[in-house]
């Protein structure tokens, strides 16, 4: 391990003898470009150079690197033998624990810069930790916050000069670590200073020299530099696969996964390195910790490990502890890895209903929205978070984006629930809307203002922009286009302000852009539950002809079994067309039209049933709920009596022969 000294800023290598010291001064050797040189050709259109008068000079070049330029300085590096031989040797030397610990309370380039200037000496693995540091806290998405602060600053500028010189003899994590840090401070990676320690790095590469850490954080350095098609990544893969996976530590393991990631996307290539790989990780879920937890998952989804089941199990299962600890992108990656795989834990709901009302508040949209996502595809009506989010939509949604507002809302009309201030949220949005709706994407506000119809909150204002041809040709034109999807959406908002709306006048939707009939997905319909209620009805009925199953009618929508009755209550012929008087509209609700572990109808189902009654049909609801514990065709039959005919006190219906 090579040291470093704060007066002259020494490295101390024991493999130097001190006969062999070399003085030399910054201003000769430094790394990046002496301010006697011209600095390196760059077009107006790749450059823009920012000049300070009497101090150092740097250039921001094409991908936001920094070149740095210095006049001179009258530091000076010195190359020393044995450290007990050494001037310095006297110095105080401080532990890297507690070192790391005051650093990591630093908050500031200026505080670290003044922490490193009041040390004697440090190691080069410590020195890497500042610059690492220092590039947490002094960049952001746009760059670096202050680079005259950082890139003029004298202690900075010789580590710089010292990391170039003495890079083949710093120890693996310092030269890494450097490296990474200097990637992330922007630095010219065409500089003599990244040069060299990526050389270095290369060079100890093909020595076989690195830990599966150290091939990590040089594959990840490459990454940063030369992206996914860079050569040497597949050099670093080979010696990975050449380690033993079993003596990997859990923070070794989420670095392979991170780089398989990213490297090979869909992980053929590798998938032998991830099966044994995912078999390890098994037996170390327990160890790991949040932010572990959630790159894992995310590498599990990225590269399609649908196979690995159990390690998938135990990480959703692991991630229900650290629910109050996840930061907004680790929670968003756990709750895409649940809807990804299709995983459901109910405990798993309740840590989120414990710590979304409580951190609501706090939580990024993006964050909420995912919550909401999650609930609404796996059908979760969760009174408790539904009624948080709406008191943050009302409070806060004037500085969501349009996604965001969609994400908050749609899930409302999915699973059929209004919030105890459901008037005040919809106000809300009318305000919003009438503000920002061209902000909108075609389809997103379709989708927004279907779901508020589904609860009987009517946008009536706003559908003569949704009927207009210019609208229409809008959605066309975006994918997925006019799907059969969009079509039913446009179609049912349209029948319902046909029948519930009577005092709509805007245009209406054009019989072109209607669909024929409502499409049933095949979930919704549970065959074998609507074979026990035809039983049951053979059995109270007598014929079979006398009731009909998934019936199309001519208002777009399928009814489940159909009774005709004439006008003296006799059940006709399910084929008869005449002298029908009243309609009966049996829906056989299984357990997929209700929100999951509810009795709560899905927001799809309740306007069916509520549009079936306008149409003039009698609805009678046979849910799952109420029928399952009948045993027999004869209970089923006396059930489906009361249920049918109410006001019949025979053993059984009225036919007319």
């Amino acid at each position: 391990m090579a040291l470093i000294s704060r007066k002259s800023f020494q490295f101390y290598s024991s493999s130097t003898p001190a006969s062999r010291s070399i003085l030399m001064t910054l201003s000769k050797r430094l790394s990046f470009i002496s301010g006697q040189r011209k600095p390196q050709s760059c077009s107006s259109v790749a450059m823009r150079t920012l000049c300070f008068k009497d101090k150092s000079q740097y250039m921001l070049c094409r991908k936001n690197h920094v070149q740095l330029w210095l006049q001179s300085l009258n530091e000076t590096v010195c190359l020393c033998g044995d450290t007990g031989s050494c001037t310095e040797s006297k110095n105080v030397w401080m532990d890297e624990q507690l070192f790391f610990k005051k650093l990591n309370s630093l908050c500031t380039s200026k505080e670290i810069f003044d922490f490193l200037s009041s040390l004697e000496v440090m190691s080069d693995t410590m020195a890497s930790g500042a610059l690492q540091r220092i590039s947490e806290v002094e960049v952001d998405d746009n760059g670096l916050k202050n680079p005259e602060g950082v890139l003029d600053n004298k202690v900075f500028r010789a580590l710089c000069f010292q990391f170039e010189l003495e890079s083949s003899k710093l120890s693996n994590t310092g030269l890494l670590n450097a490296l990474q840090a200097l990637i992330k401070l922007r630095i010219d990676p065409q500089s003599t200073l990244m040069a060299r320690l990526l050389s270095e790095g290369e060079e100890r590469l093909g020595k076989g020299q690195l830990t599966v850490k150290n091939l990590c954080a040089l594959g990840e350095s490459l990454l940063e530099l030369e992206g996914p098609s860079c050569a040497t990544l597949q050099q670093i893969m080979n010696h990975i696969q050449e380690k033993d996976i079993e003596k990997w530590s859990p923070r070794e393991i989420v670095m392979v996964y991170k780089m398989l990631q990213v490297i090979v996307r869909e992980g053929k290539q590798y998938q032998d390195l991830l099966n044994r790989l995912n078999s390890v990780t098994l037996t170390t879920v327990s160890q790991l910790s949040p932010e572990s937890t959630s790159i894992i998952l995310n590498s599990l989804v990225v590269l399609h490990q649908t196979r690995a089941v159990p390690l998938v199990t135990a990480l959703c299962k692991h991630s229900v502890k650290h629910i109050p600890y996840f930061t907004d992108d680790e929670l968003v990656n756990v709750l895409e890895a649940f809807l990804y795989f299709g995983h459901g834990e109910q405990i798993f709901t309740e840590a989120l209903e414990t710590h979304v009302p409580k951190s609501i508040f706090t939580l990024h949209p993006q964050t909420v929205s995912k919550v909401m996502q999650y609930c609404c595809r796996k059908m979760i009506l969760s009174k408790p978070i539904f009624d948080a989010v709406a008191e943050s939509f009302i409070a806060d949604a004037d500085r969501f984006t349009t996604d965001q507002i969609a994400g908050y809302i749609i899930p409302f009309g999915t699973l059929n629930y209004q919030p105890p201030r459901a008037s005040s949220l919809f106000r809300k949005l009318e305000t919003i809307l009438h503000t920002h709706l061209n902000h909108f994407q075609p389809h997103t506000l379709v989708n927004l203002l279907h779901s508020c119809v589904l609860i009987q909150r009517y946008p009536v204002n706003f559908l003569p922009k949704i009927f207009s041809p210019y609208f229409l040709q809008q959605l066309q034109a975006q994918p997925p286009g006019l799907d059969r999807i969009v079509m039913s959406q446009l179609t049912q908002l349209f029948l319902t302000v046909t029948l519930e709306c009577p005092f709509y006048e805007g245009p209406k939707l054009l019989p072109k852009y209607q669909v024929k009939a409502f499409p049933v997905p095949h979930s919704s319909l549970d065959v074998h539950l609507l074979r026990r209620v035809k039983t049951g009805l053979l059995y109270l009925l007598k014929k079979k002809i006398y009731f009909a199953s998934e019936v199309s009618t001519s208002y777009f929508y399928t009814v489940d079994i159909e009774i005709k009755l004439d006008e003296e209550g006799f059940v006709l012929p399910a084929a008869q067309c005449e002298e029908v008087h009243r309609r009966i509209a049996l829906c056989v609700d299984g357990q997929n039209r209700f929100c999951v572990n509810s009795h709560n109808l899905l927001g799809k189902e309740a306007i069916k049933q509520r549009h079936l009654q306008l149409l003039g049909y009698e609805v009678v609801q046979i849910p799952f709920f109420e029928i399952e514990s009948l045993q027999n065709s004869k209970k089923m039959a006396e059930y489906l009596h009361k249920k049918i005919f109410p006001h019949n006190t025979d053993s059984a219906a009225d036919t007319e022969e």
